[in-house]
């Protein structure tokens, strides 16, 4: 494998010292409220772009076969396509990627392919290209054949394993997917020791794969699959984690950027790090959990503006301090989920579930009339018991039962949504018995970013974000402790960190909403101006990502994919729905019908599951 630096050695050092602080003479800096950035010289982008260019034109290109893959979506075909393990040995040994291809509605009028991809890192790429049809508009779907891969070592593609089998897995990371985020003493414990479990597998058996799947090798394989279709450029829409390998495909190769467009944005140098952000967790640097405290915070403001007419949260004191009095008293103690009438227990609800629940929550444009509905309900059930035939016993019970379905609900999201895909990848002659969907979110996390070395620090970085990201930065800071990288050794030399600041062919299109929980607006801000050829696009709904959410972002979203032309400076999108604008028991309160679905989006945290 090549030893090939993107920057010098100097350069490298210049870097770090500017992100230090430590320097007066160098390249000019960009500061944003996230990161301090480096403009690098054209000289080294133009470097970078011409050694990728020749690097993957040297891999033939792939003739695939393709086969009939209605079950997964009518009309679709996909096939199976090895691609160079390490691309400085270009006939050596293979990875096969899993790839879908709807074909363009409208032949006579097809632009060229539009390649997707919904996040996680993990998230399928053949799955989200399966749902094209039902979030995608038509004049993308006429014009464009839709393309979807799985990244190498995920889903249907050959998948990366650091056990030899499912209960091996299990024995070693259960602790990690018993409970949302560790909390109790004995649960840190617990959870720093599958950390380590975790890394060492990785860089054992799970080797050559694991040290093989940066998104940097990802971007490689996603140039290899657009020459496959004929393209001279790229055509591309990501989400989420997605929005980086768009940024890094975009740094690597310049030239060949056609649209790209990036929806819900991660930092690339967050993401990445430097040396000087080493020490530092990597979910942590990236900011998601100040993301989601802020949007909780403004949802729990408005609320106590709108009034218990239109937030029923409201009826009970002032939000904000009565969600404070719910967080003490569970991190004190769990509550009991018990129906007052039939004496049913639904488990327990603790001060990690609920973070959870509302995490999970902010994922959805309609953010703030369900945050109300969990709260109401968690408050309600907090308050002692009713007495019996009185409305406050009717609302607990109904409470009860409600927070009971969500709690089950939830246990048992993640095997569904395997099943589902597993059971439809079955029928086209795929399958994929071992759920690596552990091992293939954090193959890519620990492989691209830098981390601090030891698991059992973690616990201490969680505890340090309740500052800056209440509750929230727990949740999102313990999600890379499996990347410590005295446990985490296997290593990606090929792996891309920088510089972010290629020039590229045609705009980039960055596109932030300003309450994402779960990729921080701060992210598509830094993002846009590290990249010199990009336009930022504003939106203010609600939930992960913004296509989707309003007819302006939507829009303006397909009008870059189609022509590669950028929207006006300082555009802003109003999302359709906005918290507590209609009165409790109005017949169209909460809820927009958005005449298609949004976007099967995998938010960047482990055992996520795309949002349907």
């Amino acid at each position: 494998m090549r030893r090939r630096q993107f920057t010098s050695v100097a350069g490298l050092a210049v870097i770090g010292a500017l992100v230090a602080g430590t320097l007066s003479s160098a390249p000019a800096i960009a500061r944003t409220s996230t990161t301090t950035t480096v403009v690098s010289t054209a000289a080294t982008a133009a470097s970078t772009a011409a050694a990728e260019a020749r690097l993957v034109d040297r891999v033939p290109t792939p003739r695939p076969t393709w086969f009939n893959c209605d079950p997964l979506s009518e009309g679709a075909k996909c096939a199976m396509v090895p691609l160079p393990l390490d691309y400085d040995k270009p006939t050596g040994a293979k990875t096969e990627v899993a790839v879908l291809r709807l074909p363009a509605r409208d032949p006579s009028r097809r632009i060229g392919s539009l390649f997707l991809n919904p996040g996680g890192p993990g998230g399928s790429g053949v799955e989200i290209a399966a749902m094209a049809p039902y979030f995608l508009s038509d004049a993308l779907l006429d014009r464009f054949d839709i393309i979807g891969f799985d990244p190498r070592g995920t889903n249907f593609s050959d998948s990366v394993r650091c056990w030899p089998n499912l209960g091996a897995q299990v024995d070693a990371i259960e602790p990690l997917f018993t409970v949302p985020f560790p909390f109790e003493r004995a649960e840190v414990q617990a959870y720093t020791r599958a950390s380590e479990a975790f890394g060492r597998a990785c860089s054992t058996t799970g080797t050559p794969l694991s040290a093989s799947m940066s998104t940097a090798e990802v971007a490689r394989d996603m140039d290899v699959l657009r020459r496959m279709t004929g393209d001279t450029k790229l055509t591309y829409l990501g989400f989420s984690y997605g929005s980086y390998l768009g940024t890094v495909y975009a740094n690597l190769f310049p030239a060949r950027v056609r649209s790209v467009a990036i929806d819900g944005v991660i930092d690339p140098v967050a993401w990445a790090g430097t040396a000087a952000t080493a020490s530092v967790p990597q979910t942590q640097r990236i900011r998601s959990g100040e993301g989601a405290a802020k949007a909780l915070a403004e949802i729990l403001k408005r609320c106590t503006k709108a009034g218990p007419e239109y937030c029923q949260f409201a009826s009970f004191g002032d939000p904000a301090t009565v969600y404070a009095e719910i967080r003490a008293s569970l991190q004190a103690e769990p509550l009991q989920i018990i129906d007052p009438e039939t004496g049913e227990s639904f488990g327990e609800l603790t001060y990690a579930v609920l973070t959870a629940f509302l995490l999970s929550d902010m994922y959805s444009p309609e953010a703030g009339w369900i945050v109300d509905m969990d709260l109401t309900w968690v408050y309600t059930l907090m308050h002692g018991e009713a007495e019996p035939g009185t409305p406050e016993a009717a609302r607990q019970v109904a409470a009860a039962r409600a927070l009971g379905a969500k709690v089950t609900a939830q246990r048992s999201a993640g095997a569904d949504a395997a099943r589902d895909l597993r059971d439809r990848g079955r029928a086209v002659g795929w399958a994929f018995p071992y759920d690596n969907s552990p091992e293939a979110f954090q193959s890519v996390l620990c492989t691209d970013g830098r981390n601090p070395s030891r698991a059992s620090n973690w616990s201490g970085y969680a505890a340090s974000t309740d500052r800056t990201a209440p509750d929230f930065g727990r949740m999102w800071t313990w999600a890379s402790a499996p990347c410590a990288s005295s446990t985490w050794t296997a290593r990606d030399e090929d792996a891309f960190r920088g510089p972010f600041t290629a020039k590229t062919a045609n705009p980039v299109l960055v596109v932030g909403n300003y309450w994402d929980p779960a990729t921080n607006y701060d992210g598509a801000v830094a993002t846009s101006k590290l990249l010199p050829n990009s336009r930022l696009l504003r939106s203010d709904n609600w939930g992960h990502t913004a296509y989707g959410t309003s007819a302006c972002a939507t829009t303006t979203i397909d009008r870059y994919l189609l022509t590669s032309r950028i929207p006006p400076r300082n555009k802003t999108c109003h999302g359709d729905v906005q918290p507590f604008t209609e009165p409790l028991g109005t017949e169209d309160m909460r809820r927009a019908t958005p005449s298609r679905q949004l976007p099967p989006v995998v938010p960047p945290i482990p055992g996520a599951v795309p949002r349907t």
